[in-house]
């Protein structure tokens, strides 16, 4: 009798992922993990709010494996469903979670004596920048009169549509590099590939405003003593503003960069 199971290979997000043909989860904690995190990254890129059987055809994974993920994820509120349509969504303990994280990066604390000080120097929207993946996450902004009605201070991008993102990525590795490119927009992964060298070593990065409204920015590294780039220190740049003012502002932008790095030497 042949007792074998049988296993089917998917792609999800460019991630391979192995699946017992029966339906029943990947044998092993590591596979259970891999497939849990999966699905909070369908859960982080479509709507809001989503059905059972839309996160198994998008994932690969059987209804009956996503459901038992889904109900484990939901008692550890890492997701959560709507009682009146049953669809599910990212979960509270995510902030919480993201909140313990960030209040244990030395970068934010070593800056926090300085960014409204120079905010007022740039007259300017401040953003400390750090690279996850293929995006840039906005970690701590100062708004400017530049701001207006909508503020967005955790906002999330893909990477070369923001000055820092562009300098992060090109400093990272090749794999990062390469995810980066792979979910850009033509123009701008063209524009990438000619231009890596100069973003991975100049001082400064600048990002012109786009067609969608992001608007030009500037942006320096944050370098620690290991020389290891950790996060961009990045501002709005005034409408109209000459090449003259646009390196003013990056100077400011390093000086304040070397004076946090400076702190995280002596912490």
């Amino acid at each position: 009798m042949n007792c074998g199971i049988v296993i089917s290979t998917v792609i999800v997000g460019g991630v391979t992922m192995t699946e017992p043909a029966d339906g029943r989860e990947s044998r092993g904690g590591l596979g259970t993990v891999r497939n849990a995190v999966t699905l909070l990254e369908l859960l982080a890129e479509g709507p809001a709010y989503q059905h059972l059987t839309d996160l198994a055809e998008r994932s690969g994974m059987s209804v009956p494996t996503v459901h038992r993920l889904l109900r484990s994820l939901v008692l550890a509120d890492l997701v959560e469903q709507d009682p009146r349509s049953s669809r599910y969504s990212l979960g509270p303990e995510l902030v919480r979670l993201a909140h313990r994280y960030l209040a244990r990066l030395p970068i934010l604390g070593a800056l926090g004596p300085y960014l409204a000080q120079l905010r007022q120097l740039v007259d300017a929207t401040i953003a400390v920048q750090v690279l996850v993946r293929s995006s840039v996450v906005m970690i701590d902004r100062v708004d400017g009169p530049d701001s207006g009605l909508f503020r967005e201070p955790h906002a999330v991008r893909p990477a070369l549509d923001t000055a820092g993102g562009r300098l992060l990525a090109a400093r990272a590795s090749d794999e990062v590099w390469a995810e980066v490119l792979e979910q850009a927009d033509p123009p701008d992964r063209s524009e990438a590939r000619a231009q890596r060298r100069e973003w991975a070593t100049a001082p400064w990065v600048r990002r012109p405003e786009t067609a969608d409204g992001i608007p030009d920015q500037v942006a320096v590294p944050l370098v620690d003593a290991h020389g290891v780039t950790v996060a961009a220190l990045a501002s709005a740049v005034p409408p109209g503003a000459s090449e003259a003012a646009v390196g003013a502002i990056a100077a400011h932008l390093s000086r304040t960069a070397a004076s946090a790095v400076r702190t995280l030497g002596h912490a």
